[in-house]
């Protein structure tokens, strides 16, 4: 990751799981993509990969402290190559 923060207690199987579900949140600026995600995560399975596509730098930040706050797992964020990240989120309830 380019801004030097690594993944938190990332498993092989989490990197390896695809995503159930893709939200494109490119173009919008928060808090509309944490409210996509807050909408939509539980329509994937329990431990379920959600991938939110964003560019809005503050979702970068936003979105793994609002996985701290809900008690979901902060995946990974992935850079895209047209700009912004694709971040990756588990459904832990």
């Amino acid at each position: 990751m380019s801004n030097g923060m690594t993944p938190r207690q990332t498993s092989a199987e989490d990197v390896g799981q695809a995503p159930a579900l893709t939200i494109d949140a490119l173009g919008k600026k928060c808090p509309i993509p944490i409210i996509m995600l807050a909408e939509r995560i539980n329509h994937v399975p329990l431990n379920g990969i959600v991938s939110v596509l964003a560019d809005d730098p503050a979702a970068f930040t936003d979105i793994p402290a609002w996985c701290r706050l809900k008690s979901h797992h902060h995946v990974a964020s992935y850079e895209l190559p047209q700009g912004g990240w694709a971040i990756h989120v588990r459904r832990n309830y």
